[in-house]
């Protein structure tokens, strides 16, 4: 969601917990968790008595944590330690955590240059996009928007960007653009434009179109095999990006991304 926010300190409360939590998912992390900071394996009354955890129910949270590669069972001395299994789980996160805190500075260059907010947006699944970072600018109102936000893949500036280079056909990428919600909708042959205008100049706007008022200005992360692996977004209010400070943004906005594209890992 996009709003206006006044400015002003967070207060770094976490929000209340969930209502009610599933206790053997609990119990299996809480184990996952005791062994990652034990020297030495454990067995399993051990463990148990150390997080206070039925002995029984103990041993099958192991034996289904060991069949899923997250502990691992040594028989000959009864015991159990962490797993590899951990460490692919973790691959993900790690190479984002990675990636957000390289492209971090671009952000917080882009919002300080342009009083703007910069937005770092992420696949997550075939058909949406997450925002896992952002960056604001220093005046007092400002266009909020929350880290762990989604949206439909496809939609807004970044969409234009994201289909730009999906490889999707004309025709696949209409069936996608049927489905997306927005408060002014362009028609398909504005957004088609748009879409190709994309491939030329490297960056989309939209004025408007996803939630009136507020302008966005988008450019494509690319891979070395040219795949769109991020997308960065700049949004401000309408009212306060006139044509000549759009012309900026987006030449700002397209350094900072072939910047960033260079200084990408390349993969084996």
């Amino acid at each position: 969601m996009i709003k206006a926010r006044v400015a002003q300190p967070a207060d770094g409360n976490p929000g209340p917990a969930p209502p009610k939590l599933v206790g053997a998912l609990v119990n299996g992390l809480r184990i996952v968790r005791h062994l990652s900071t034990t020297a030495t394996p454990l067995g399993v009354n051990r463990i148990a008595r150390d997080l206070a955890i039925n002995p029984s129910t103990c041993f099958g949270l192991l034996r289904t944590l060991s069949h899923e590669g997250l502990v691992h069972f040594d028989p000959a001395t009864k015991s159990y330690s962490i797993a590899l299994g951990l460490v692919e789980l973790a691959k993900g996160s790690l190479e984002l955590a990675s990636y957000v805190r390289f492209v971090k500075p671009h952000l917080e260059a882009i919002a300080a240059q342009n009083q703007v907010t910069a937005t770092l947006w992420q696949h997550a699944g075939k058909d949406r996009v997450v925002l896992v970072d952002r960056a604001d600018h220093d005046a007092a109102v400002r266009v909020h928007m929350s880290v762990g936000q989604r949206l439909p893949m496809y939609v807004a500036a970044l969409g234009r960007c994201m289909a730009a280079y999906s490889g999707l056909t004309r025709a696949e990428i209409k069936r996608q653009f049927q489905s997306l919600r927005w408060e002014n909708p362009p028609t398909f042959e504005q957004y088609w434009s748009d879409v190709e205008q994309v491939r030329i100049n490297g960056f989309s706007i939209d004025e408007g179109h996803y939630v009136r008022g507020v302008t966005t200005v988008s450019v494509p992360v690319l891979d070395e095999a040219g795949r769109p692996l991020m997308a960065i977004s700049a949004v401000g209010f309408s009212a306060q990006l006139d044509a000549a400070r759009l012309h900026v943004l987006a030449q700002d906005l397209r350094a900072h991304a072939q910047l960033i594209s260079r200084g990408l890992p390349r993969r084996s």
